[in-house]
């Protein structure tokens, strides 16, 4: 077996490019059990995911979970897939293809933009080959992530020089910093949030659900939940939001362990027994409308949140294919092609000169 894998042909006539990588998590490729099971082995086989040590999570995740838990996640998924599949891609193609229109008319001809998923199709060995392949020697990887946790940015790096250890020529990588506390970013959120209020009238309170982690991450030194903290605050600040007009929450617990908090099935709950007459939810978390955001918040954290005794409740979309968004993600880019771009007629001159260069290397060797 070969060690490295093979490198695409080179040409060069070919001008030198640079690839532009959004990464988002993943998801299965239809909404059956069948689909759900190899997504969620490779999702939760991630020891960056479960720090379990390997040998007992691997009969836990093989006897019990993969065996029950592809029907349920499937069942979930189903009601929120769409005709173009499931959200998480649609957003992130939609993504990426807008930021590919507004990086090309600022640099044309010098940036290749794609996406990959961590978990699923495409993936990031993939996306890395075809980048190679339309000749990027330099690479910018943009983990979608606006909070930096190990089981996420950590694990996309991960993956990315995972790769680059079986690539005999590396292109040269920069991966984008966390951005949770960008001001394009949080200006992103804040108009995404007074649009919702425009069209639906501004609640009581704005309750801002992130993705939980373990608690134990914290202690060890994962930054996530400050990021998270950071981030509703400068949001609040942008809204014009007193501290009691807003509460952080974290979602998506699993298992027995201790998560951050306080969980956001429990916020629901205490916010539904006030009788608000309006409460708004935000994901800032999450950049695409996933199964965490249209199932977990927008369909059943409702039901929690009516059945407590609330009222109106109304769920805020992720930021998807939002302009501001679109600009923030832009910018984080601009910021990592600092001294990569290249002129564009100097560009032209060198390849020019290289292929004068080979015109007469063709003559030469057709002389003799």
């Amino acid at each position: 077996m070969a060690r490295y894998l093979t490198e695409p042909q080179f040409a060069h006539q070919n001008p030198a490019k640079i690839g532009v990588l959004l990464i988002n998590l993943g998801t299965p490729e239809a909404p059956t059990a069948q689909a759900v099971r190899p997504y969620l082995r490779q999702f939760l086989s991630d020891p960056r995911v479960v720090e379990i040590p390997k040998a007992i999570w691997w009969l836990i995740l093989n006897g019990i979970i993969l065996t029950v838990r592809p029907k349920k996640s499937a069942e979930k998924y189903a009601s929120i897939w769409t005709k173009e599949g499931s959200p998480l891609k649609v957003w992130t193609i939609k993504q990426a293809k807008l930021l590919k229109g507004q990086l090309g008319e600022a640099f044309p001809g010098q940036l290749v933009v794609d996406y990959a998923m961590r978990y699923g199709s495409p993936s990031i060995e993939s996306q890395i080959s075809q980048l190679k392949a339309l000749n990027c020697n330099k690479i910018i990887i943009v983990p979608m992530y606006p909070q930096y946790a190990a089981s996420t940015t950590a694990s996309v790096n991960d993956e990315v020089y995972r790769v680059l250890q079986k690539t005999r020529f590396q292109p040269a990588i920069r991966t984008v910093a966390p951005y949770y506390d960008h001001p394009h970013y949080i200006a992103a959120l804040a108009a995404q949030v007074r649009q919702h209020w425009q069209a639906n009238g501004k609640g009581e309170h704005l309750l801002m659900s992130f993705h939980g982690v373990p608690r134990y991450t914290l202690e060890k030194g994962d930054p996530y939940h400050c990021h998270a903290l950071k981030t509703g605050r400068l949001l609040a600040e942008a809204l014009d939001l007193t501290p009691a007009q807003y509460t952080v929450s974290f979602q998506s617990r699993f298992g027995k362990a201790e998560w951050l908090k306080p969980y956001t099935s429990q916020v629901l709950q205490q916010l539904g027994q006030q009788q608000l007459s309006q409460l708004d939810v935000i994901c800032p978390g999450f950049v695409a409308d996933c199964l965490e955001t249209l199932e977990e918040i927008a369909i059943e954290g409702q039901h929690d949140y009516l059945k407590a005794g609330g009222k109106s409740y109304q769920f805020i979309p992720c930021l998807n294919d939002h302009a501001k968004w679109i600009s923030a993600l832009e910018e984080l880019v601009r910021t990592e092609l600092t001294g990569w771009l290249t002129n564009g007629k100097a560009e032209k001159r060198n390849i020019d000169e290289l292929n004068q260069s080979l015109n007469r290397c063709k003559t030469i060797n057709a002389t003799n």
